[in-house]
């Protein structure tokens, strides 16, 4: 094989091919393989790479430039062919040595590491680096409801795409769990509280309580000031309100873990707004105060952002207590302290995007050099959910009917359904990736509604789909055990893949997932995964009865065959946990 040569920062397979294209295009034209190899992208319509000959703006007619370039080509075990259309030089990769060059990198990624674990897709952009990714974060004392999910299962998506690019990472969830909402449970507890009713379903009692002292708030002032004192109390640390605090906390911490653990999702901290010290915040103020970025305003301490037309907003209530706000500041600068991280991410609805902004340019102008390193990721709204007044949408609830209705589904095929281990763990599987595929198919910051019926459906692109199409692929193994274990690789002939366009078009799949991961790092977008994972369960089911194996009489291309649907497998396995989602053996 033809020596390349070598360029920073290169790794999966396609970039040998880009090199290769680079090459041809700097041995013909005024450019270094590195300018050159920046000017290959991926085609489109079928094309394999694609070079726009008008950004290099070099001297001449672009059709008189491609001539250069296709003037002598020889095909080689990179490229086999090079078509001009208008502007744009198309290049097709050499398909056997594609095929070999993908399916190898993919085995090898994920059986053949120093670490045991899978790692195709994997690179290590962010060694050395430390990222805190604050997600979930919840108001304890109510129930863990619909709207919480967006930013939980974005946020456990940016912790595992992090992870896959080297960066260490520090999942935080920062509970809600200070501030007068408490003080208006507390007023609320000691005219509807029930000890039965909190004994039998802790947060459903306290959520109801909040509900009905809020309604009498709006006929009755007094209790948003017998709430303030609450939570005055709270701050001045009195034991018997704050143990009573502390009791509601650990009571809804115990119930949001258990939704995690459904969820597929985990924490290396949990932390809240009650943890920011007393002193990070007083200091904070005090330096606002000596630069000059504080003025007062009715006894409540403000700061003027009016120049950067973000209004002023309070940091110091009349009474002397803090604000969500203050304990934004205060928190993000113990966690510097702490952890010295080298990004720090906010996953929070688009709702709070005038917070963020606030919040960031106050420590900005507290002069902190991490401040140019806070990211916001918002997103949208779930819609098609909302209820009457006084009630809320509660995500367990949601998650055991969709569990439900797969299980239904799932007892229609007898014969399946009694090789299923575990169903019910199998169904609620099921759903929980109707539920986050729904959540993530779509650009995160667009709106979306929440439709059961596609949600749950096994048609189109969908959570049942994708796990069907895993199953599927896993399955091939139990049919044709007679071919397994598969040889070395070196002795499997791949070459004879090559005639089946299916298999070109899947390993061709295979060989983008790296650059789908390196994407999703730079958009913070979970949409392009599941574009991905669909594209190649598409691609999957359109080979089925193309690239058969049962019943393949040569035996080295049933080998071959298998080889190509096990790497398939390993592939959307990938980006189904990059996902969080736990894919199926069986279903």
């Amino acid at each position: 094989m033809s020596q390349l040569p070598i360029l920073p920062d290169t790794n999966p397979v396609f970039d040998s091919f880009r090199i290769s294209i680079a090459k041809r295009l700097s041995d013909t034209l005024p450019l270094t393989v590195e300018q050159a190899f920046a000017g290959v992208d991926y085609g489109k319509k079928g094309e394999d790479f694609t070079v726009a000959l008008p950004r290099f703006r070099l001297p001449g007619k672009v059709a008189e430039i491609a001539a250069t370039v296709i003037e002598g080509f020889q095909p080689d075990e990179w490229i086999e062919s090079i078509v001009l259309d208008r502007s744009f030089l198309h290049f097709r990769v050499n398909t056997t040595n594609m095929i070999c060059q993908v399916l190898n990198q993919v085995n090898a990624l994920t059986h053949l590491t120093p670490s045991g674990q899978p790692e195709y897709g994997s690179n290590d952009s962010g060694k050395g680096k430390r990222v805190i990714i604050e997600y979930s974060s919840p108001n304890i004392v109510k129930e863990f409801h619909l709207g919480h999910l967006r930013s939980t299962i974005i946020g456990a998506f940016l912790a595992n795409l992090y992870k896959a690019c080297g960066w260490e990472v520090i999942s935080m969830n920062y509970l809600g769990d200070w501030g007068t909402q408490f003080g208006m449970v507390a007023t609320g507890y000691e005219k509807y509280g029930s000890q039965e009713e909190f004994d039998q379903d802790p947060i459903m009692h306290l959520y109801n309580v909040y509900v009905k002292v809020t309604k009498d708030l709006e006929t009755d002032p007094k209790v948003k000031v017998e709430a303030a004192r609450w939570f005055k109390r709270m701050e001045d640390g009195d034991e018997d309100v704050l143990k009573k605090w502390h009791g509601w906390r650990e009571t809804s911490l115990e119930k949001y873990q258990e939704a995690y653990d459904q969820l597929n999702i985990k924490f290396d901290v949990y932390t809240g707004e009650s943890n920011v010290s007393k002193e990070s915040m007083d200091k904070a103020l005090v330096q606002l105060q000596d630069m000059g970025l504080i003025s007062d305003r009715d006894s409540a301490k403000e700061v003027d952002l009016n120049k950067w037309n973000l209004k002023a907003p309070i940091v110091r209530k009349t009474d002397g207590t803090s604000t969500y706000l203050t304990r934004d500041i205060g928190g993000a600068i113990e966690r510097y302290e702490r952890y010295k991280f080298d990004k720090m991410i906010y996953v929070v609805g688009a709702a709070q995007d005038f917070h963020l902004a606030q919040f960031f340019k106050i420590v900005e102008l507290m002069g902190f050099p991490w401040a140019k390193n806070l990211l916001h990721i918002n997103y949208g709204m779930v819609q098609g959910m909302r209820t009457r007044k006084g009630t809320a949408v509660f995500l367990d609830r949601i998650i055991k009917k969709a569990g439900n209705v797969m299980h239904e589904q799932m007892k229609k095929n007898d014969e399946k359904y009694a090789v299923i281990q575990d169903p019910q763990a199998t169904s609620l599987e099921i759903g929980i990736t109707g539920i986050k595929i729904q959540d993530m198919a779509a650009k995160r910051i667009n709106d979306y509604t929440f439709n059961w019926d596609r949600m749950l459906s096994f048609e189109g692109d969908t959570g049942p789909y994708l796990q069907y199409a895993h199953s599927r692929l896993a399955s091939i193994g139990r049919k044709n055990p007679q071919l397994l274990p598969l040889p070395p690789t070196s002795q499997i002939a791949t070459h004879a893949l090559a005639q089946y366009s299916n298999a070109r078009e899947i390993a061709f799949l295979l060989g983008t997932y790296p650059d789908v991961v390196n994407v999703a790092l730079k958009t913070h977008e979970p949409s392009g995964v599941v574009t991905f994972a669909f594209k190649l369960a598409h691609a999957i089911s359109t080979a089925w009865d193309r690239v058969i194996v049962k019943g393949e009489e040569d035996v080295e291309k049933a080998r071959a065959k298998m080889y190509l649907y096990e790497c398939a497998k390993e592939v959307l396995a990938a980006a189904m946990r990059l996902l969080s989602i736990r894919p199926l053996e069986r279903m």
